[in-house]
């Protein structure tokens, strides 16, 4: 126990020391207002929040989505191969893609009529 507090110790004191060298060897530059207002899909940060929201943005960011979810159930279907009927597995996985092709399809023609 008593070694597990000096490790814990030596390494808080070394953490401490490492960013207050940091802090102080760190290079300064100049603020200004653009560098720190945060970056929010084109909108001033200070402005009305009330602003139409463009639908580019929302659809990118759905798109992205759909993308993620499929790899994330995707990739365990590959791990099942060994372990189910090929014929199951290639039907689940095959209607799996459809669906989500059909999906991005869908939002894909939405979104080239609305920005039409």
């Amino acid at each position: 126990m008593l070694t597990l507090t000096i490790i814990s110790i030596i390494t808080l004191v070394i953490s401490c020391i490492v960013m207050i060298l940091s802090t102080l060897l760190a290079k300064k530059t100049i603020m200004d207002r653009e560098k720190n207002s945060p970056y929010e899909c084109g909108f001033d940060p200070k402005g009305s929040a009330r602003l139409p929201f463009s639908l580019r943005f929302f659809l990118i960011a759905v798109i992205f989505l759909i993308f993620d979810v499929e790899i994330t159930l995707l990739l365990p279907i590959a791990s099942t191969l060994t372990l189910t009927n090929v014929f199951s597995w290639f039907s689940t996985s095959l209607m799996f893609l459809l669906i989500l092709l059909v999906g991005l399809y869908y939002e894909w023609y939405q979104g080239a009529l609305n920005w039409s």
